[in-house]
Protein backbone atom coordinates (compact mmCIF):
# COMPACT_ATOMS: atom_id res chain seq x y z
CA UNK A 1 0.00 0.00 0.00
CA UNK A 2 2.81 2.71 1.11
CA UNK A 3 4.60 1.89 -2.55
CA UNK A 4 1.11 2.57 -4.17
CA UNK A 5 0.37 5.50 -2.36
CA UNK A 6 3.62 7.43 -3.55
CA UNK A 7 3.64 5.82 -6.88
CA UNK A 8 0.09 7.64 -7.37
CA UNK A 9 1.35 10.75 -5.72
CA UNK A 10 -1.30 10.61 -2.65
CA UNK A 11 -0.91 13.01 0.00
CA UNK A 12 -0.08 10.27 2.41
CA UNK A 13 2.53 8.35 -0.39
CA UNK A 14 4.08 12.05 -0.62
CA UNK A 15 3.99 12.09 3.63
CA UNK A 16 5.59 8.57 3.50
CA UNK A 17 8.60 8.68 0.69
CA UNK A 18 11.17 10.88 2.64
CA UNK A 19 10.74 8.52 4.98
CA UNK A 20 10.69 5.30 2.65
CA UNK A 21 13.72 6.75 0.68
CA UNK A 22 15.68 7.50 3.99
CA UNK A 23 15.31 3.62 5.20
CA UNK A 24 13.40 4.62 8.13
CA UNK A 25 9.88 3.85 9.75
CA UNK A 26 7.31 5.49 8.32
CA UNK A 27 4.92 7.37 11.42
CA UNK A 28 1.97 5.85 12.50
CA UNK A 29 0.05 8.80 11.19
CA UNK A 30 1.27 8.52 7.62
CA UNK A 31 0.74 4.40 7.59
CA UNK A 32 -2.58 5.10 9.58
CA UNK A 33 -3.52 7.80 6.32
CA UNK A 34 -2.15 5.31 4.03
CA UNK A 35 -4.44 2.10 5.10
CA UNK A 36 -7.50 4.34 5.76
CA UNK A 37 -7.24 5.55 2.07
CA UNK A 38 -6.97 2.37 0.59
CA UNK A 39 -10.05 1.02 2.45
CA UNK A 40 -11.84 3.89 1.62
CA UNK A 41 -11.71 2.78 -2.31
CA UNK A 42 -14.63 1.36 -3.92
CA UNK A 43 -13.19 -1.90 -4.24
CA UNK A 44 -12.54 -2.52 -0.38
CA UNK A 45 -16.73 -2.00 -0.09
CA UNK A 46 -17.66 -4.09 -2.30
CA UNK A 47 -15.14 -6.72 -2.57
CA UNK A 48 -13.58 -6.69 1.44
CA UNK A 49 -9.84 -6.62 2.34
CA UNK A 50 -7.21 -8.35 4.24
CA UNK A 51 -4.54 -6.88 6.21
CA UNK A 52 -1.57 -8.77 6.63
CA UNK A 53 0.75 -7.50 9.32
CA UNK A 54 -1.15 -4.75 10.31
CA UNK A 55 -1.96 -3.17 13.13
CA UNK A 56 1.30 -3.81 14.79
CA UNK A 57 0.28 -1.94 17.51
CA UNK A 58 -2.14 -0.80 20.06
CA UNK A 59 -1.77 2.81 19.07
CA UNK A 60 -2.42 1.85 15.26
CA UNK A 61 -5.27 -0.28 16.06
CA UNK A 62 -6.88 1.92 17.84
CA UNK A 63 -6.53 4.84 14.90
CA UNK A 64 -7.78 1.86 12.30
CA UNK A 65 -10.92 1.67 14.65
CA UNK A 66 -11.52 5.05 14.46
CA UNK A 67 -10.46 6.43 11.22
CA UNK A 68 -14.07 6.07 9.48
CA UNK A 69 -12.71 2.31 7.56
CA UNK A 70 -15.51 -0.05 7.11
CA UNK A 71 -15.46 -2.60 10.34
CA UNK A 72 -13.52 -5.62 9.45
CA UNK A 73 -16.25 -8.27 9.16
CA UNK A 74 -13.65 -10.80 10.95
CA UNK A 75 -10.38 -10.57 12.69
CA UNK A 76 -8.37 -14.06 12.32
CA UNK A 77 -5.81 -14.78 14.52
CA UNK A 78 -3.28 -17.09 13.11
CA UNK A 79 -1.45 -18.69 16.38
CA UNK A 80 1.91 -20.57 14.58
CA UNK A 81 4.42 -22.04 17.03
CA UNK A 82 7.67 -19.12 16.67
CA UNK A 83 10.05 -22.05 15.86
CA UNK A 84 7.83 -22.88 12.89
CA UNK A 85 7.46 -19.22 11.87
CA UNK A 86 11.66 -18.83 11.67
CA UNK A 87 11.65 -22.50 9.99
CA UNK A 88 9.02 -20.90 7.30
CA UNK A 89 10.03 -16.90 7.12
CA UNK A 90 13.92 -18.22 7.01
CA UNK A 91 13.46 -21.07 3.73
CA UNK A 92 11.69 -18.15 1.98
CA UNK A 93 13.38 -17.42 -1.20
CA UNK A 94 12.24 -15.14 -4.78
CA UNK A 95 13.05 -15.55 -8.15
CA UNK A 96 14.48 -11.82 -9.11
CA UNK A 97 13.37 -12.86 -12.80
CA UNK A 98 9.79 -13.49 -12.33
CA UNK A 99 9.03 -12.61 -8.83
CA UNK A 100 7.85 -16.28 -7.96
CA UNK A 101 8.32 -17.07 -4.33
CA UNK A 102 9.49 -20.27 -3.39
CA UNK A 103 10.50 -22.24 -0.17
CA UNK A 104 13.73 -24.35 0.29
CA UNK A 105 11.52 -26.96 1.45
CA UNK A 106 8.01 -26.74 0.82
CA UNK A 107 7.82 -25.12 -2.35
CA UNK A 108 11.25 -26.14 -3.88
CA UNK A 109 12.51 -24.33 -7.23
CA UNK A 110 11.72 -26.38 -10.43
CA UNK A 111 15.41 -26.80 -11.33
CA UNK A 112 19.02 -26.00 -10.77
CA UNK A 113 18.66 -22.99 -13.01
CA UNK A 114 16.29 -21.16 -10.50
CA UNK A 115 17.31 -22.37 -7.87
CA UNK A 116 20.64 -20.68 -8.66
CA UNK A 117 19.09 -17.10 -9.28
CA UNK A 118 17.25 -17.47 -6.25
CA UNK A 119 17.25 -14.08 -3.40
CA UNK A 120 16.40 -14.35 0.32
CA UNK A 121 15.41 -11.24 2.02
CA UNK A 122 18.37 -9.40 4.24
CA UNK A 123 16.04 -9.50 6.92
CA UNK A 124 14.41 -13.21 6.70
CA UNK A 125 17.13 -14.72 8.99
CA UNK A 126 16.89 -16.33 12.33
CA UNK A 127 17.53 -13.33 14.24
CA UNK A 128 15.79 -10.85 12.58
CA UNK A 129 13.04 -12.90 12.57
CA UNK A 130 12.63 -13.95 16.02
CA UNK A 131 13.38 -9.90 17.09
CA UNK A 132 10.26 -9.07 14.56
CA UNK A 133 8.20 -12.02 16.35
CA UNK A 134 9.44 -10.48 20.17
CA UNK A 135 7.69 -7.17 19.05
CA UNK A 136 4.94 -9.28 17.71
CA UNK A 137 4.28 -10.99 21.40
CA UNK A 138 4.27 -7.94 23.37
CA UNK A 139 1.86 -6.19 21.46
CA UNK A 140 -0.04 -9.26 20.57
CA UNK A 141 -2.30 -8.61 23.97
CA UNK A 142 -2.88 -4.77 23.20
CA UNK A 143 -3.71 -5.21 20.09
CA UNK A 144 -6.00 -7.58 20.75
CA UNK A 145 -8.03 -5.72 23.47
CA UNK A 146 -8.46 -2.88 21.23
CA UNK A 147 -10.23 -4.52 18.40
CA UNK A 148 -12.62 -6.34 21.19
CA UNK A 149 -12.78 -3.15 22.58
CA UNK A 150 -13.48 -1.82 18.87
CA UNK A 151 -15.64 -4.51 17.22
CA UNK A 152 -16.46 -6.90 19.80
CA UNK A 153 -15.08 -10.30 21.15
CA UNK A 154 -16.95 -12.03 18.70
CA UNK A 155 -15.21 -10.54 15.79
CA UNK A 156 -11.98 -12.51 16.69
CA UNK A 157 -11.56 -15.93 15.05
CA UNK A 158 -8.42 -17.42 16.44
CA UNK A 159 -6.84 -19.97 13.95
CA UNK A 160 -4.20 -23.07 14.39
CA UNK A 161 -1.79 -22.03 12.15
CA UNK A 162 0.19 -24.86 12.65
CA UNK A 163 -2.22 -27.63 10.94
CA UNK A 164 -1.14 -29.91 7.73
CA UNK A 165 -2.57 -28.22 4.44
CA UNK A 166 -4.73 -31.09 3.99
CA UNK A 167 -6.74 -29.99 7.06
Amino acid sequence: MLRAAVAAGTPVGEAAKPHMEAGGLVPDEVIIGVVADRLQQADCSTMGWLLDGFPRSQAQAAALASSGTPPPHQIVLLEVPDDVIVQRVAGRRSDPETGKIYHLEYNPPENDEIAARLVQRADDNEEAIRTRLSTYHENLDAIVAQFTESYGADSILRVDGNRDKAE
